[in-house]
């Protein structure tokens, strides 16, 4: 049992489960009937995304020290106690079920998903490493 941290949208991996999204806002032009048939989730837990401030963080991001900085308050915005009991759980399940997580952006380096990867292992969970 574990979680994949996934890119939502891509095709699901074989035998891939239940998917969360960990994202602001639902995708865009999308009707909330297909974002399971189209790849994106199935349950959608924004109590681990990024606020809009901290997102515009990374859109501005171009230096290292940009990128740092938004993870930097990514990481602070994790220790709220909503985020903190999220994060628990997610951890505590993946001990009990195969699930995956994950946001829309194409580079993990560059993506909250990164960082919520090492906030999740830190809280004990099993994680499939990617290949």
């Amino acid at each position: 049992m574990a979680i994949r941290v996934v890119r939502l949208g891509t095709p699901r991996a074989k035998g891939e489960a239940l998917r969360v999204g960990t994202v602001r806002r639902p995708p865009r032009g999308v009707p909330k009937s297909e974002f399971s048939k189209r790849d994106f989730y199935d349950v959608w837990l924004p109590t681990v995304a990024p606020s809009q401030e901290t997102m515009d963080l990374a859109h501005a991001a171009v230096t290292d020290k940009d990128w740092a900085n938004f993870f930097k308050h990514y990481r602070a915005e994790m220790k709220r106690p909503d985020a903190q009991h999220a994060i628990a759980l997610l951890a505590a399940m993946s001990h009990a079920a195969d699930f995956s997580l994950g946001c829309y952006c194409e580079n993990e380096a560059h993506c909250h998903r990164h960082a919520l990867r090492e906030l999740l292992r830190d809280a004990g969970a099993d994680i499939v490493e990617s290949a």
